[in-house]
């Protein structure tokens, strides 16, 4: 049975919708990255910063999706240090969180000090720059969560003609929603400071995830859904009392 037949095959679909799944839910981290990074760029260049980052992404997985025998290579010991045996996806985890933490903390240290109206203020000469930083940076953190996902993936789904096609869908719906996600995390301050503080919290997992310390991620996404809603609740209840202030700033003293 080829790959096309196992893909239309009832198991197959079901290991597509499962594996697509995933995907989107491993891929929320990658879509708060984008939001943040793409937001120091001017508004017109937003939405190329977040086509050209995912596009590329999308094709760099898919490139590591058909070396999928060198992937799990990965896995294997290259160095031992008591009973701790270090491999080269460790190393990966390793800095890719140690850059995920130090690239947030910068950016909540420019939103305190007010430092992102400068930026969004640039030149064209320095916009370049940092769109082409942006869009390196966005390759290099979703080769850390690929590498991270497609290694989980390989435990679900065997044939990497699926892999390949939920990647792609999951691609797409992110490439979707990216903007719509990008606008309500810059629009509220508070919700960025908030997506920030995930982006650390991920940050730090990869970086325990190097050590062989196993986190189960229902934790940290769940973590992630009650915080969101909390402040959903906050930002409404701010709403409603708006209208209050105002009515009280307008009575006569």
């Amino acid at each position: 049975m080829n790959g096309f037949d196992v893909l239309l095959s009832p198991d197959g679909i079901i290991s597509l919708i499962t594996l697509t799944a995933m995907e989107i839910v491993l891929g929320i981290d990658n879509i708060i990255f984008i939001s943040i990074v793409t937001g120091k760029l001017p508004i017109e260049k937003q939405r190329k910063g977040r086509l050209v980052g995912l596009s590329l992404a999308l094709i760099m997985r898919i490139l590591l999706l058909m070396s999928i025998t060198w992937i799990i290579g990965l896995s294997e010991p290259i160095l031992s240090v008591g009973e701790y045996d270090m491999s080269i996806r460790d190393l990966i985890l390793l800095f890719g969180g140690l850059f995920l933490i130090g690239k947030t903390v910068s950016e909540m240290h420019a939103k305190l000090e007010g430092h992102e109206e400068e930026r969004k203020n640039m030149g064209k000469h320095a916009a370049k720059q940092v769109f082409s930083m942006i869009i390196v940076q966005i390759i290099l953190i979703d080769i850390v969560f690929s590498i991270d996902s497609i290694l989980t993936a390989i435990g679900l789904v065997k044939e990497v003609i699926i892999m390949i096609i939920a990647v792609i869908i999951s691609m797409i719906i992110m490439l979707i929603f990216a903007k719509p996600i990008s606008d309500f995390v810059h629009k509220h301050p508070t919700v960025k400071m908030l997506a920030l503080a995930f982006m650390v919290m991920i940050g730090t997992l990869l970086v325990v995830e190097a050590f062989h310390v196993h986190v189960p991620k229902g934790y940290i996404y769940f973590s992630m859904a009650f915080s969101l809603i909390v402040e959903m609740l906050n930002l409404r209840l701010r709403r409603k009392a708006e209208p209050l202030d105002l009515k009280n700033d307008e009575l006569p003293s």
